[in-house]
Order: structure tokens, then sequence, then C-alpha cells
């Protein structure tokens, strides 16, 4: 089992910034990828970003690319995500996910963290 803690939400205005933390636990995750989800109000699940965690490569959907960094720290067993030039539209509950990287469906969720951008 791997369990994840999402920080770092809250109440922006736009333009501003924001950095979440996905903090993982239970076991090795060295071979897993850690993405991050979001969802906003009324819509469906947005796989935002991604990083293997193994090699350090990463994935990001369009509209975040250039505003949003993932990282990660493996000696805390911490994925980052640095969110700059924040829009409302980014306005959603954000999850992190944990897969196995040999896997294609994220089986280990957060319970998120909330961001709120105001115009």
């Amino acid at each position: 089992q791997v369990q994840l803690v999402e920080s770092g939400g809250g109440l922006v205005q736009a333009g501003g910034s924001l950095r979440l933390s996905c903090v993982a636990s239970g076991r090795t995750v060295s071979a897993y990828t850690i993405g991050w989800v979001r969802q906003a109000p009324g819509k469906g699940r947005l796989f935002i970003a991604h990083i293997d965690l193994s090699v350090g490569s990463t994935y990001y959907v369009d509209s975040v690319k250039g505003r949003f960094t993932i990282s990660r720290d493996s000696a805390k067993n911490t994925v980052y995500l640095p969110m700059n030039s924040l829009e409302p539209e980014d306005t959603a509950a954000y999850y992190c996910a944990a897969r196995p990287t040999t896997m294609r469906s994220y089986n280990y969720w957060g319970q998120g963290t909330q961001v709120t951008v105001s115009s």
C-alpha cells in the first residue's frame, strides 16, 4: 500500500503562485510514477503532470506547460508542483496519484487539496 498526502493548496489572486506537495509513504516508491490530477466543479478529472520517480522524466498537459513544474525529492519521498501565473481556470481540487511505472492506471490516490484562484 502507498499512502499519499497532499498539501499546499489555498486561495490566491490571479497571477499568483502556490506550491503543492505530495508525500508518499508505506512502501518504496522509487519505481513509481506520481501524477497530479485536478477536478473543477462540474468537470471531469484532468491529468496535468506526472513524473517518473526513477528517471525523473516528466509530462505536462498543454494548459499548464511553462507555468507548472513537477519535481521530486527522492530522499523525502515527496513530489512538488510549483504553480505560477495562476488563472481562475486553475481553480480545482488537486490530487496526487501513484502507480507502478510499468502500469497505466493509477491505483493510489491522496485526499486532495483545494486551489482557488480569484480574478
